[in-house]
């Protein structure tokens, strides 16, 4: 039974993403501490934070809205872990599992979205 945010295994899963973008940026170049690990810190957090937010809501129109915004965040950071790799800031070893994860977290709200957006509408 789902009663928080918490119980939720997207909320779960966008949250162990997040703790991994933290500890993989730590290893970026100094210079880039307000510039790339900012920017992927920020979206990697806003995932579950929105999860969690939209959840709160009292409608499935208004958390539908919230995974949507999520889902943004997720896509900004698989960008900036693409360009991460390219610059060559993450190795393809620390890379391919956070773009797995996010690959996985990006199926299940997808997944999610769909389900309220069709209960939304009956």
């Amino acid at each position: 039974m789902i009663r928080t945010f918490r119980d939720l295994l997207v909320w779960q899963k966008a949250m162990a993403f997040a703790l991994g973008v933290y500890r993989e940026s730590r290893g970026f170049p100094r210079e880039e501490t307000f510039g790339l690990v900012s920017q992927l810190r920020r979206s990697a957090v806003s995932v579950p934070c929105n999860i969690a937010e939209g959840f709160s809501r009292s409608s499935r129109v208004d958390f539908v809205r919230f995974l949507r915004v999520a889902l943004g965040s997720l896509f900004e950071a698989q960008t900036q872990l693409e360009l991460a790799l390219q610059i060559g800031y993450l190795a393809p070893g620390s890379y391919g599992p956070l773009f797995d994860q996010s690959r996985e977290i990006e199926r299940m709200m997808t997944a999610l979205i769909a389900k309220l957006a069709k209960k939304a509408k009956a």
